[in-house]
C-alpha cells in the first residue's frame, strides 16, 4: 500500500510538490515537470487530489503511451523516472520525479515554465536568460576565452610566482620546479588549449595599475560617506589593476577608515583598540567579492562603501545555481561562477575550501556577539551588508569609549595586515610601509605577533621575509 509516501502527501504542495488528480490534467502536468527541471527537481503525484487525498486511478500500457506522447513536447528531452504504487482495487498512485537537468532552460510545447512557492507559470524573460547563461557556463565563460592581444610580458611575474609558492607552502598545490610564469600559468590552468593567456590570468595577474582599455572592469570603487547615507563622501577613491592588487587596496582602505572600540586592560593603564569587525571575517567578503562577481560586465567593478553604521562590499552579478541569500548561510555546495578565478584565489591562501567561506563568516561574527551579514541580490549586484554593534550598548565588554569613527585601527593589527596582503616584506621595508612606529617598537610587536602564532619568518636570515599563518 501507500505508506510509503503518506508523509509527503501530507507535506503538501509545495515548489518540489504537487498533486494531480488523474492522468487526463498530463498537459499541466508537464507544464510542472518542465518549472521542477528549470529548479531544483521535483516529483508530481498523479492519482491524488490538490487537496492531499489519495485518490488513485487505474493504469493500463495506453496511459504510460499517452504519458510518453506528452513527454515529446519537452525541449531539450526530458525523461521524468515514473513509479506506480499501489492503492486499492486495482487503483494506483502514479510518481514522477525529474532532477535539474545539465541542459536548461526546459520548454514544453515551446514555452519555459518556473515554479514560485507552489504555483506553476510562464517564466520571467530574466530568469530565462539566467538558466540559458548558467547552462552554457560550463564550455563558455568570460574566463575561460583568449585575452586577445596579451602577452606574458604584460603580466606581473612575481605576483605569479608568490601565488605559485604560496599553494606550495600551503599544501594546495606540488612544486613544479619551475618558476617560469608561463609554466606557473599553465599549471594553474589559466592558458587555453593552445598557449594563449586566458582572460582570467588577465583579471589575475595584469601589470600595472592604469584602466586597461579592453578590460574596464579590473576596477575597485572605495567610499566612506559621512552619516548612514551618501549624501556626502568623507573618502572616495578609484583603483585599477589585478584582483589581487585591488584586493590589497580595499584592505588598505579599511585599515584607514574601519571603526574600532577602545578597552581598558584591567590591571594596566592601558587602552586597547581592537577592529570593529573580525578582520578574518572583512577579508573572506572582500575575496569573494572577488572570486564571484560577473567580469563579463564591463562597466562592473568591486565596491567597498563605508557608513557610520555598517560595511557594505558590492560585487556585480547575482546569485547562480540556485543559491540564495538564506543557503549562503547553510552548509551548501559551492559552484563558483569563476572557477579558474576562486582556484587561484584559494591556492593562494585567499579563501577557504568551497562552499565554505559564508560559513566561515558567520561563525566569526557569532564568536565575536555581532550580527549577522545581510546579503541581497538587486540592480545586477550581490551587496554584503556588516552591521556595526550599537554603540550605546557597547561592542565588547569594558568598552569605555564605544565606537570612534574615522580613527585607525590600531598599529599593530595594521602590521599583520600588512603582512598579510604582502608576505614577504622585511622589517626595513614595513618600517617604511607603516610609518610613524619606532623601530623598537616594530620590532616588540613583530615578536608578540611570532609568539601567538599569526606570523613566522620564512628564508635566509638576509633575504627572507615576514608571513601570515
Amino acid at each position: 500500500m501507500m505508506t510509503g509516501i503518506d508523509a509527503l502527501i501530507k507535506s503538501g504542495e509545495s515548489d518540489r510538490l504537487e498533486f494531480k488528480k488523474s492522468t487526463a490534467e498530463r498537459d499541466r502536468a508537464c507544464r510542472t515537470l518542465a518549472a521542477f527541471a528549470n529548479g531544483q527537481g521535483g516529483r508530481l503525484l498523479f492519482g491524488v487530489s490538490p487537496a492531499g487525498k489519495a485518490v488513485g486511478q487505474s493504469v493500463s500500457d495506453r496511459t504510460l503511451e499517452d504519458l510518453a506522447r506528452e513527454f515529446q513536447g519537452f525541449e531539450p528531452p526530458l525523461f521524468p523516472d515514473i513509479r506506480r504504487v499501489p492503492l486499492h482495487d486495482g487503483l494506483e498512485v502514479l510518481v514522477l520525479d525529474v532532477d535539474r537537468p545539465s541542459m536548461r532552460p526546459v520548454s514544453f510545447r515551446g514555452v519555459p515554465y518556473e515554479r514560485v512557492l507552489n504555483t506553476t507559470q510562464v517564466m520571467s524573460r530574466a530568469s530565462y536568460q539566467r538558466l540559458l547563461v548558467e547552462s552554457l557556463h560550463a564550455s563558455e565563460r568570460w574566463e575561460t576565452m583568449a585575452a586577445e592581444n596579451w602577452s606574458i610580458d604584460m603580466l606581473d611575474h612575481r605576483e605569479i610566482i608568490v601565488t605559485l609558492e604560496e599553494s606550495i607552502r600551503r599544501g594546495r598545490s606540488d612544486d613544479p620546479g619551475s618558476r617560469d610564469p608561463q609554466e606557473i600559468l599553465r599549471g594553474l590552468g589559466l592558458l587555453t588549449p593552445d598557449g594563449r593567456l586566458t582572460r582570467a590570468s588577465v583579471a589575475l595577474f595584469r601589470r600595472g595599475e592604469g584602466i586597461s582599455p579592453d578590460f574596464p572592469q579590473l576596477t575597485l570603487r572605495l567610499a566612506r560617506f559621512r552619516g548612514r547615507s551618501r549624501d556626502s563622501f568623507l573618502d572616495n577613491r578609484q583603483y585599477h589593476g589585478n584582483a589581487f592588487e585591488l584586493m590589497r587596496r580595499a584592505e588598505r582602505f579599511l585599515i584607514d577608515w574601519l571603526p574600532v572600540a577602545g578597552r581598558v586592560i584591567a590591571g594596566r593603564l592601558e587602552r586597547e583598540d581592537t577592529p570593529l569587525l573580525p578582520v578574518e571575517a572583512v577579508r573572506e567578503a572582500l575575496a569573494n567579492a572577488f572570486v564571484h562577481r560577473d567580469y563579463a560586465s564591463g562597466g562592473g567593478s568591486v565596491g567597498v562603501a563605508l557608513y557610520d553604521d555598517r560595511l557594505e562590499i558590492i560585487s556585480p552579478g547575482e546569485l547562480h545555481f540556485g543559491l540564495t541569500p538564506e543557503k549562503l548561510l547553510e552548509p551548501h555546495e559551492s559552484k563558483p561562477w569563476n572557477p579558474l578565478v576562486a582556484t587561484t584565489f584559494y591556492r593562494r591562501g585567499h579563501i577557504e575550501a568551497w562552499g565554505r567561506g559564508t560559513l566561515k563568516i558567520a561563525q566569526l561574527l557569532r564568536e565575536a556577539g555581532l550580527p549577522q551579514t545581510v546579503t541581497r541580490v538587486d540592480a545586477g549586484s550581490v551587496r554584503v551588508t556588516f552591521a556595526f554593534p550599537n554603540r550605546h550598548e557597547g561592542v565588547n565588554e569594558g568598552v569605555n569609549e564605544g565606537v570612534n569613527e574615522g580613527v585607525k585601527i590600531n598599529r599593530r593589527e595594521e602590521l599583520l595586515m600588512m603582512i598579510q596582503a604582502q608576505p614577504g616584506l622585511r622589517i626595513p621595508d614595513l618600517a617604511m610601509r607603516i610609518g610613524g612606529v619606532p623601530l623598537k617598537t616594530l620590532e616588540r610587536w613583530i615578536a608578540e605577533l611570532r609568539a601567538v602564532g599569526s606570523i613566522e619568518f620564512r628564508g635566509a636570515p638576509k633575504t627572507g621575509g615576514y608571513h601570515a599563518l
